[in-house]
């Protein structure tokens, strides 16, 4: 069984959750909606989440979202200031980045030679994207499927050379999802958005934030849709962690690449997140 069947499983499961929300339904109804017996699913939700199916249930619903704003809402300011890290984050990557310049911006991607691959990750199987420099893509295709994601990352970048490397990608996205540390981004974005993407990169694991708090700290209060449509265009997700963005009112808002995807993220990072906190606890 491999991690894109686990996420393909969880992602169905989600989806019943959600049609079947009002009558909020047991570990047997998921199970039989899933063709798996109580106890398979029980050890499937184990290993993929590391909590029960009902506290993860509990962890995909709106009012989480909710309580994420009000209990981890992770003003930037705070998070540059102090570091928040601690035992909530994920991975201890080291994730070091720099833009491309507006010239390569403007000539989109002319001159780069970008390789390409996919693997496994627990959200399903995911595209990457790299340079000599670092990694400039990062897509799950779960929801959209992988030949929709490629054109999708080939339309940002339409002047750049393309080449696969199967190999390397798979490697890649491994080193990524088990631990690594020292990942460096190559990202290719106007000034705008690569001052967005930058701040994401202060919210820890199992944190939130808002649009209107990105905005305000880039300096640009009443940019807040432009925040929002930056946010979208993000083209390393999950390294630039742009599903840990919500709107105001705790709704989740968009993810590009699926709002299920977006979901069993911050339900997977909060059930980490609480797991590791109940390890170091006195």
């Amino acid at each position: 069984m491999t991690q894109n069947d686990d996420y393909a499983r969880m992602a169905e499961a989600i989806r019943f959750i959600d049609d079947h929300a009002q009558e909020q339904p047991g570990l047997d109804a998921v199970a039989a909606h899933l063709g798996l017996s109580a106890g398979h699913f029980q050890r499937l939700f184990s290993r993929w989440a590391g909590v029960s199916p009902k506290k993860y249930q509990q962890y995909l619903t709106l009012n989480h979202a909710k309580t994420l704003l009000r209990e981890r809402h992770s003003l930037l300011d705070t998070a540059l200031e102090t570091g928040l890290s601690g035992p909530g984050r994920l991975h201890d990557l080291f994730v070091g980045w720099e833009a491309m310049t507006p010239g390569e911006f403007g000539q989109g991607g002319a001159g780069l030679d970008i390789a390409w691959g996919h693997g496994e990750t627990p959200f399903g199987d995911a595209l990457i994207l790299w340079t000599e420099r670092g990694i400039c893509g990062l897509a799950f295709t779960a929801e959209t499927g992988r030949e929709a994601a490629m054109q999708d990352m080939r339309s940002r970048w339409p002047e750049a050379q393309y080449r696969e490397d199967a190999a390397r990608g798979a490697t890649m996205l491994g080193q990524i999802f088990g631990g690594s540390n020292g990942v460096h981004l190559a990202v290719l974005g106007a000034p705008f958005q690569s001052k967005v993407w930058e701040a994401l990169m202060a919210i820890p694991s199992g944190h939130v934030t808002t649009y209107s708090d990105i905005a305000t700290r880039i300096g640009n209060p009443k940019a807040v849709r432009a925040v929002g449509t930056a946010v979208g265009r993000n083209p390393v997700s999950w390294l630039i962690p742009c599903h840990r963005a919500l709107r105001k009112s705790g709704a989740l808002g968009g993810y590009h690449w699926g709002l299920p995807v977006k979901r069993a993220m911050l339900a997977w990072e909060s059930a980490r997140l609480e797991a590791e906190n109940t390890q170091i606890s006195p």
